[in-house]
């Protein structure tokens, strides 16, 4: 079926209703495709408004391609905070390096762009704003597929049934819990844990991030303009602090400890951490499934396949992965859109959920003998980066689904 069959039909039939729970990244890109396809969207999100500021975000390689066909890529080109250099720091504070941030990202100079995660955000809300029904302060409370369509209750009080559900409410997602079963069973740990928050720019940076280590320890601080920095702390950590996810002084506390000892602005970045309003403490894992829909309820993004900020794939992979399931659905029913999904991009989102172990070896060495072999690569890099990516970052070919 062509798109224009398909705008044909819509005008003489029902269009299916369809609720996207998270209005973060996946889930705004899958309503703006959804509604192009026919579908009448609704999306419930559990915070007040769409999330302004947070860390900035990578769109690399295919997801390039999803942001122009949605017609923002000129808004974010504009948004780009062209990061400028990458200064990796000895323990005692001396200079290992000072390199181009593509050089250790894979990243291309003059396409890849870094954006605030909020610049995103609101670029792909006033994007679909007017397209679909918006349930702040909301989330789902209970899902039944026992009829023919999927029965839902919000925690707000209200009941409705739609014909599909689509969980993009991030790595610890309810929707996932409530179909798939608990997260336990799809959390890859990989050992770290790590907090970010933001704080005054007290060494005058632009533009530029630094970074220092020691064994199975990081603490960068991130500027991408003049004013405040995105402090980051990240450690090694054996086992999964489970009691520490639900205490914010609990987080506070494991950090403090991890870096209790540490030189260079770490001691400083520990004071901020107590006062900061906004304070992001996770684990560093992945989300790793056997298949992402059950039914009528599918998922996408870090819901289905968290690959942890390791991979600097996250956002676009949340981007690709909207895309191609929208797509999938266009034309077919559930069953056969979800199962060319599945298809067409669990080959990608394994490609890059590979990239981890570069990311570890790069930012995390746990060992002397291995950030001393790190400090080495990175020396050893020239200054001025390939220009050619990383093949994982481009390995789908996006499809046109509306020819």
């Amino acid at each position: 079926m062509t798109y224009t069959d398909q705008l044909t039909a819509a005008r003489t039939t029902p269009r299916p209703k369809v609720l996207i729970s998270g209005a973060g990244i996946a889930g705004p890109v899958l309503a703006f495709w959804l509604n192009r396809y026919g579908y009448a969207v609704t999306m419930v999100e559990k915070a007040g408004a769409p999330r302004s500021g947070g860390y900035p975000v990578d769109v690399r390689g295919t997801a390039l391609e999803v942001v122009r066909r949605m017609g923002i890529l000129p808004r974010l080109r504009e948004a780009h905070v062209d990061l400028r250099r990458l200064t990796f720091l000895e323990g005692d504070g001396r200079e290992v390096t000072s390199l181009h941030p593509h050089s250790v990202t894979g990243g291309v100079e003059g396409r890849d762009l870094e954006v605030r995660r909020g610049d995103l955000a609101d670029a792909l809300h006033t994007t679909v704003r007017d397209d679909l029904e918006f349930v702040f302060n909301d989330s789902i409370d209970t899902l039944d597929q026992s009829g023919h369509g999927v029965d839902v209750t919000f925690r707000g009080g209200g009941r409705r049934t739609f014909d599909l559900v689509f969980g993009a409410d991030g790595m610890h997602s309810r929707t996932r819990d409530m179909v798939f079963g608990p997260e336990e069973q799809f959390h890859h740990y990989l050992g770290y844990c790590f907090a970010v928050f933001t704080m005054r720019n007290t060494l005058g940076l632009s533009h530029e991030s630094v970074m220092w280590n020691s064994p199975g320890r990081a603490a960068a601080l991130y500027a991408v303009g003049d004013d405040e920095v995105h402090a980051f702390l990240n450690f090694a950590q054996p086992r999964l602090p489970f009691d520490a996810f639900k205490d914010p002084q609990a987080q506070r506390d494991l950090v403090a400890t991890a870096f209790a000892d540490s030189g260079w602005e770490v001691p400083g970045m520990l004071a901020a951490l107590r006062d900061a309003d906004d304070v992001f403490f996770d684990a560093v894992s992945q989300i790793r499934m056997p298949r992402w829909s059950h039914g009528r309820v599918a998922l996408v993004g870090d819901a289905a396949w968290a690959p942890s900020f390791l991979t600097g794939q996250g956002t676009s992979l949340a981007l690709v992965g909207a895309y191609m399931l929208a797509g999938s659905l266009a034309g077919r029913d559930h069953a056969a859109g979800f199962a060319a999904y599945e298809h067409s991009t669990r080959d990608f989102v394994t490609m890059n959920q590979a990239l981890v172990g570069n990311g570890s070896a790069t930012l995390f060495p746990t060992t002397p003998q291995a950030l001393a072999e790190r400090n080495d690569r990175l020396r050893a890099i020239d200054a001025v980066p390939s220009g050619e990516g990383r093949p994982a970052h481009s390995a789908l070919t996006l499809p046109d689904f509306t020819g």
